[in-house]
């Protein structure tokens, strides 16, 4: 089936979403359906979420999730993959695993705005990136922080191959690393941020994604298994009911949801920081993200992104974002 293309347009955070004010799906008492979903633990991945967990979005769908968290999305799509899980949700990584025609993309969460940093040590002798030749970057390799760093060097010429040399570890090591000071310097996503201002004094952003919006955008979203998505539609479908109303919460009364997720979801994170993180992406309406799906720009980014990974030799004859990306069940409940 050749799947449609679609755009990207901010406009007012209204509109698009009267059909939230339907009536809760009533169902017998043990007839939820169990679904398996693997997410990341930062707000512009599991934002939406515990959003409609804690306001009972998925319930009225008739859902029961049992979420698990990975630490990178590469885990999240070879768990899927090897069938642990039916569906997930991620960063850039969306672009990896189905343009090699594993899982299929059916929803989008939002454009990573300035998620992914690059953290430098001054005490170690880097300051800026004239000083970054010829050291070491900790980061998570095949993630959003190394499509982030990949363009932040190619930017300010650093030939990324070649001009630095990039170490690769799960975050939370990486992270470790560089506030032990093993390296001078980290790409990362937030909240890691939290944990190197707290603990390494001095340390200092050189730069975050925002400086290359929109050309290099990083878009993340939802992935079910091949098989899943063939065959339950329908589920993915209340997936997307579940999500709308989240999606309209952290858009429209923002102050209360984030107070919310940061009381029961992000206790470890102040809320001055947590708002720090909702800045950092970009939120739409439903009706906005029509707009995107249809036009063409979701998959131009979402296509830009499998260069990268095309670039760095990680994926040969990729799928296009057409052949993976499905907006038709979104359009479907939105629209």
């Amino acid at each position: 089936m050749k799947l449609n293309r679609r755009n990207f347009l901010r406009s007012a955070a209204a509109g698009g979403v009267t059909m939230l004010a339907a009536p809760a799906i009533v169902r017998a008492a043990g007839s939820e359906e169990e679904i398996r979903v693997g997410y990341l633990h930062t707000l512009a991945v599991d934002g939406h979420i515990w959003t409609a967990e804690q306001k009972g979005y998925w319930q009225e769908q008739g859902l029961k999730p049992t979420f698990t968290r990975f630490y990178t999305g590469l885990e999240l799509f070879q768990a899927m993959v090897g069938g642990s899980l039916d569906m997930l949700a991620t960063g850039a990584v969306v672009s990896n695993f189905p343009a090699r025609g594993q899982g299929k993309v059916f929803l989008i969460n939002n454009v990573e705005y300035a998620t992914a940093q690059l953290w430098v040590n001054p005490a170690m002798g880097v300051n800026s990136f004239e000083d970054l030749k010829g050291k070491q970057i900790a980061t998570s390799i095949g993630t959003t922080a190394h499509v982030f760093l990949d363009t932040a060097l190619s930017a300010n010429g650093i030939d990324p191959k070649s001009g630095v040399s990039i170490i690769n570890q799960r975050m939370p090591d990486a992270v470790t690393a560089f506030i032990s000071g093993a390296v001078p310097a980290v790409a990362l996503w937030v909240p890691f941020n939290v944990q190197v201002k707290s603990q390494l004094q001095g340390a200092k952003m050189l730069v975050d994604a925002s400086e290359f919006y929109p050309e290099a955008a990083i878009v993340g979203g939802w992935a079910a298994r091949n098989d899943y998505f063939d065959e339950r539609k329908d589920v993915l479908e209340r997936v997307i009911k579940a999500w709308l109303p989240a999606n309209k919460d952290l858009i429209e009364d923002a102050d209360a949801t984030l107070a919310m997720l940061q009381k029961e979801k992000y206790a470890d994170v102040p809320i001055e920081d947590l708002r720090e993180q909702y800045g950092a992406q970009k939120l739409f309406s439903a009706a906005d993200w029509a707009k995107m799906y249809q036009d063409g720009t979701v998959a131009t980014w979402l296509d830009r992104v499998t260069d990268f990974y095309v670039g760095i030799g990680g994926i040969s004859d990729p799928v296009k974002a057409e052949g993976y990306f499905d907006p038709s069940l979104f359009l479907k409940q939105a629209g």
